[in-house]
Protein backbone atom coordinates (compact mmCIF):
# COMPACT_ATOMS: atom_id res chain seq x y z
CA UNK A 1 0.00 0.00 0.00
CA UNK A 2 1.39 3.59 -1.03
CA UNK A 3 0.71 5.93 1.84
CA UNK A 4 3.21 8.24 0.50
CA UNK A 5 0.97 9.95 -2.37
CA UNK A 6 -2.69 9.44 -0.46
CA UNK A 7 -5.91 11.40 -2.44
CA UNK A 8 -6.67 14.58 -0.28
CA UNK A 9 -10.36 14.74 0.36
CA UNK A 10 -11.69 18.04 1.86
CA UNK A 11 -12.79 18.13 5.55
CA UNK A 12 -16.32 18.70 5.06
CA UNK A 13 -16.46 16.17 2.14
CA UNK A 14 -14.98 13.58 4.77
CA UNK A 15 -16.76 10.95 7.03
CA UNK A 16 -16.48 11.76 10.09
CA UNK A 17 -15.62 8.72 12.57
CA UNK A 18 -15.19 9.84 15.45
CA UNK A 19 -14.81 13.21 17.65
CA UNK A 20 -12.81 13.69 21.07
CA UNK A 21 -11.90 16.74 23.32
CA UNK A 22 -8.73 17.85 21.13
CA UNK A 23 -9.24 16.02 17.86
CA UNK A 24 -11.30 14.83 15.42
CA UNK A 25 -10.72 11.71 13.31
CA UNK A 26 -12.21 10.80 9.71
CA UNK A 27 -11.86 8.10 7.22
CA UNK A 28 -8.86 8.00 5.54
CA UNK A 29 -7.51 7.68 1.77
CA UNK A 30 -7.02 3.85 1.70
CA UNK A 31 -8.72 0.96 3.67
CA UNK A 32 -6.46 0.62 7.32
CA UNK A 33 -5.84 4.41 7.29
CA UNK A 34 -7.73 7.52 9.66
CA UNK A 35 -7.12 10.99 9.00
CA UNK A 36 -6.22 12.87 12.46
CA UNK A 37 -7.24 16.34 12.83
CA UNK A 38 -6.11 18.68 15.86
CA UNK A 39 -8.46 20.92 17.15
CA UNK A 40 -7.80 24.18 18.78
CA UNK A 41 -9.82 23.43 22.22
CA UNK A 42 -7.95 23.47 25.35
CA UNK A 43 -9.71 21.29 28.08
CA UNK A 44 -9.40 20.50 31.22
CA UNK A 45 -11.02 18.28 34.06
CA UNK A 46 -12.86 15.82 31.64
CA UNK A 47 -14.35 18.97 29.80
CA UNK A 48 -15.27 21.30 32.68
CA UNK A 49 -13.13 23.34 31.57
CA UNK A 50 -13.29 24.91 28.21
CA UNK A 51 -11.71 27.63 25.67
CA UNK A 52 -10.95 27.34 21.53
CA UNK A 53 -6.95 28.70 21.95
CA UNK A 54 -5.80 29.86 18.54
CA UNK A 55 -2.90 27.76 17.01
CA UNK A 56 -2.99 25.18 19.50
CA UNK A 57 -4.21 22.29 17.24
CA UNK A 58 -1.22 23.45 14.60
CA UNK A 59 1.51 23.52 17.39
CA UNK A 60 0.73 19.38 18.68
CA UNK A 61 0.17 18.86 15.27
CA UNK A 62 4.12 19.32 14.62
CA UNK A 63 5.17 17.89 18.07
CA UNK A 64 3.44 14.90 18.01
CA UNK A 65 4.94 14.59 14.20
CA UNK A 66 8.15 15.29 15.45
CA UNK A 67 8.07 12.77 18.57
CA UNK A 68 6.41 9.83 16.69
CA UNK A 69 8.76 10.21 13.47
CA UNK A 70 11.23 9.87 16.15
CA UNK A 71 9.73 7.06 17.65
CA UNK A 72 8.88 5.19 14.39
CA UNK A 73 12.73 5.79 13.34
CA UNK A 74 13.67 4.08 16.56
CA UNK A 75 11.49 1.21 15.73
CA UNK A 76 9.43 1.39 18.41
CA UNK A 77 5.88 0.80 17.10
CA UNK A 78 3.14 3.68 16.65
CA UNK A 79 -0.08 4.54 14.23
CA UNK A 80 1.70 7.57 12.18
CA UNK A 81 2.35 7.36 9.11
CA UNK A 82 2.93 11.03 7.98
CA UNK A 83 1.80 14.17 8.44
CA UNK A 84 -0.72 15.49 5.68
CA UNK A 85 -1.10 19.75 6.92
CA UNK A 86 -0.76 22.09 9.54
CA UNK A 87 -3.16 20.36 11.12
CA UNK A 88 -3.64 16.60 9.71
CA UNK A 89 -1.72 13.31 9.94
CA UNK A 90 -2.26 10.59 8.35
CA UNK A 91 -2.76 7.29 10.84
CA UNK A 92 -3.06 3.68 11.08
CA UNK A 93 -6.62 2.78 12.08
CA UNK A 94 -6.29 1.04 15.60
CA UNK A 95 -8.46 -0.40 17.90
CA UNK A 96 -8.01 1.57 21.27
CA UNK A 97 -7.23 0.21 24.39
CA UNK A 98 -9.33 1.83 26.75
CA UNK A 99 -7.02 3.26 28.87
CA UNK A 100 -4.46 6.08 29.68
CA UNK A 101 -0.65 5.00 30.59
CA UNK A 102 1.37 7.22 32.72
CA UNK A 103 4.42 7.49 33.33
CA UNK A 104 5.73 9.61 36.20
CA UNK A 105 9.34 10.81 36.76
CA UNK A 106 8.83 14.00 39.08
CA UNK A 107 5.98 13.98 41.70
CA UNK A 108 3.25 16.62 40.00
CA UNK A 109 -0.61 16.98 39.82
CA UNK A 110 -2.94 14.58 41.53
CA UNK A 111 -0.11 12.04 42.34
CA UNK A 112 1.19 14.76 44.72
CA UNK A 113 -2.06 15.29 46.19
CA UNK A 114 -2.89 11.60 46.25
CA UNK A 115 0.14 10.65 48.43
CA UNK A 116 1.18 14.06 49.72
CA UNK A 117 4.67 14.58 47.92
CA UNK A 118 5.55 18.08 47.53
CA UNK A 119 5.52 18.72 43.69
CA UNK A 120 8.93 18.35 41.99
CA UNK A 121 9.96 15.88 44.35
CA UNK A 122 12.54 13.47 41.80
CA UNK A 123 10.97 9.92 42.36
CA UNK A 124 12.70 7.13 43.75
CA UNK A 125 12.41 5.65 40.16
CA UNK A 126 9.53 5.57 37.11
CA UNK A 127 6.37 4.41 38.16
CA UNK A 128 3.40 3.68 35.50
CA UNK A 129 -0.23 4.19 36.39
CA UNK A 130 -3.09 2.96 34.53
CA UNK A 131 -6.18 5.34 34.65
CA UNK A 132 -9.55 4.03 32.52
CA UNK A 133 -10.51 5.99 30.01
CA UNK A 134 -14.08 7.28 30.81
CA UNK A 135 -15.22 11.44 31.16
CA UNK A 136 -18.03 10.23 32.86
CA UNK A 137 -16.22 8.51 35.64
CA UNK A 138 -13.56 11.13 35.86
CA UNK A 139 -10.53 8.76 34.69
CA UNK A 140 -10.47 6.97 37.50
CA UNK A 141 -7.27 5.07 38.32
CA UNK A 142 -7.00 1.27 37.99
CA UNK A 143 -4.69 -1.84 39.14
CA UNK A 144 -3.61 -4.49 36.60
CA UNK A 145 -6.16 -6.59 38.36
CA UNK A 146 -8.96 -4.41 37.44
CA UNK A 147 -7.98 -4.41 33.92
CA UNK A 148 -7.88 -8.29 33.42
CA UNK A 149 -10.99 -8.69 35.39
CA UNK A 150 -12.88 -6.02 33.07
CA UNK A 151 -11.43 -7.13 29.81
CA UNK A 152 -10.07 -4.26 29.16
CA UNK A 153 -6.58 -5.77 28.04
CA UNK A 154 -4.44 -8.86 28.62
CA UNK A 155 -1.41 -9.27 30.95
CA UNK A 156 0.85 -9.89 27.54
CA UNK A 157 -1.22 -6.61 26.06
CA UNK A 158 -0.59 -5.11 30.05
CA UNK A 159 3.35 -6.02 29.83
CA UNK A 160 3.89 -4.52 26.08
CA UNK A 161 2.17 -1.45 27.14
CA UNK A 162 4.57 -0.96 29.94
CA UNK A 163 7.18 -1.61 27.54
CA UNK A 164 6.59 0.96 25.03
CA UNK A 165 5.84 3.01 27.92
CA UNK A 166 9.43 2.78 29.36
CA UNK A 167 10.51 3.04 26.05
CA UNK A 168 9.07 6.32 25.03
CA UNK A 169 10.25 7.26 28.39
CA UNK A 170 13.77 6.98 28.31
CA UNK A 171 13.64 8.53 24.43
CA UNK A 172 11.01 11.50 25.32
CA UNK A 173 13.39 12.01 29.03
CA UNK A 174 16.73 12.76 26.32
CA UNK A 175 15.37 14.24 23.85
CA UNK A 176 13.99 17.05 26.41
CA UNK A 177 16.86 17.14 28.47
CA UNK A 178 18.77 17.70 25.78
CA UNK A 179 16.62 20.97 25.12
CA UNK A 180 16.84 22.02 28.63
CA UNK A 181 13.44 21.26 29.96
CA UNK A 182 12.54 18.21 32.47
CA UNK A 183 10.33 15.48 30.98
CA UNK A 184 8.09 15.66 34.52
CA UNK A 185 5.05 13.14 33.37
CA UNK A 186 3.50 12.33 30.20
CA UNK A 187 0.29 10.26 29.51
CA UNK A 188 0.32 7.50 26.44
CA UNK A 189 -2.36 5.56 24.60
CA UNK A 190 -2.04 2.45 22.67
CA UNK A 191 -3.98 0.39 20.01
CA UNK A 192 -4.08 -2.82 18.92
CA UNK A 193 -2.99 -2.79 15.06
CA UNK A 194 -4.26 -6.02 12.99
CA UNK A 195 -2.04 -6.96 10.18
CA UNK A 196 -4.25 -10.01 8.39
CA UNK A 197 -4.30 -12.32 11.50
CA UNK A 198 -1.76 -10.75 13.55
CA UNK A 199 -2.06 -8.25 16.00
CA UNK A 200 0.62 -5.93 17.85
CA UNK A 201 0.33 -3.33 20.43
CA UNK A 202 1.66 0.22 19.02
CA UNK A 203 1.43 3.88 20.37
CA UNK A 204 -1.21 5.70 19.26
CA UNK A 205 -2.85 9.24 19.73
CA UNK A 206 -0.18 12.43 20.09
CA UNK A 207 2.35 13.02 22.60
CA UNK A 208 2.59 17.11 22.76
CA UNK A 209 2.65 19.46 25.70
CA UNK A 210 -1.16 18.22 25.98
CA UNK A 211 0.05 15.37 27.32
CA UNK A 212 3.30 15.75 28.70
CA UNK A 213 4.15 18.28 31.67
CA UNK A 214 7.53 19.67 30.85
CA UNK A 215 9.99 22.23 33.09
CA UNK A 216 12.53 24.34 32.13
CA UNK A 217 15.06 22.98 33.94
CA UNK A 218 16.67 26.22 35.03
CA UNK A 219 13.80 27.67 36.24
CA UNK A 220 11.12 25.43 36.43
CA UNK A 221 8.74 27.73 34.11
CA UNK A 222 5.53 24.95 33.30
CA UNK A 223 5.34 24.70 29.23
CA UNK A 224 2.39 22.68 29.11
CA UNK A 225 -1.06 22.35 29.50
CA UNK A 226 -0.93 22.90 33.12
CA UNK A 227 -0.46 26.41 32.20
CA UNK A 228 -4.13 26.28 31.49
CA UNK A 229 -5.15 24.27 34.09
CA UNK A 230 -4.19 26.56 36.48
CA UNK A 231 -4.84 29.79 34.96
CA UNK A 232 -1.62 30.95 34.15
CA UNK A 233 -1.82 32.13 30.66
CA UNK A 234 0.44 32.18 27.67
CA UNK A 235 -0.42 28.20 26.95
CA UNK A 236 0.34 29.02 23.12
CA UNK A 237 3.62 31.25 24.01
CA UNK A 238 4.93 28.02 26.13
CA UNK A 239 4.11 25.45 23.27
CA UNK A 240 6.05 27.77 20.84
CA UNK A 241 8.73 27.42 22.91
CA UNK A 242 8.84 23.54 23.36
CA UNK A 243 8.87 23.61 19.38
CA UNK A 244 11.55 26.35 19.00
CA UNK A 245 13.50 23.86 21.26
CA UNK A 246 13.09 21.42 19.12
CA UNK A 247 13.86 23.52 16.00
CA UNK A 248 10.60 23.27 14.32
CA UNK A 249 9.75 26.72 14.93
CA UNK A 250 11.60 29.00 12.66
CA UNK A 251 14.20 30.70 15.28
CA UNK A 252 14.09 34.43 15.49
CA UNK A 253 11.04 34.96 13.60
CA UNK A 254 7.93 36.54 15.15
CA UNK A 255 4.59 34.71 14.20
CA UNK A 256 2.73 35.66 11.65
CA UNK A 257 -0.82 36.99 11.64
CA UNK A 258 -0.96 36.37 15.55
CA UNK A 259 -0.60 32.26 14.84
CA UNK A 260 2.43 30.07 15.60
CA UNK A 261 4.76 30.14 12.01
CA UNK A 262 6.28 26.61 11.33
CA UNK A 263 8.95 25.27 9.42
CA UNK A 264 7.67 23.46 6.38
Amino acid sequence: MDFLEPRYIPMNRRRRIYEGKAKILYEGPEPGTLIQHFKDDATAFNNKKHQIVDGKGVLNNRISEYVFMHLNAMGIPTHFIRRLNMREQLIREVEIVPLEIVVRNVAAGSLSQRLGIEEGTVLPRSIIEFYYKSDELGDPMVSEEHITAFGWATPQEIDDMMALAIRVNDFLSGLFLGVGIRLVDFKMECGRLWEGDMMRIVVADEISPDSCRLWDIASNEKLDKDRFRRDMGGLVEAYQEVARRLGILVDNEPPANGGPRLVQ
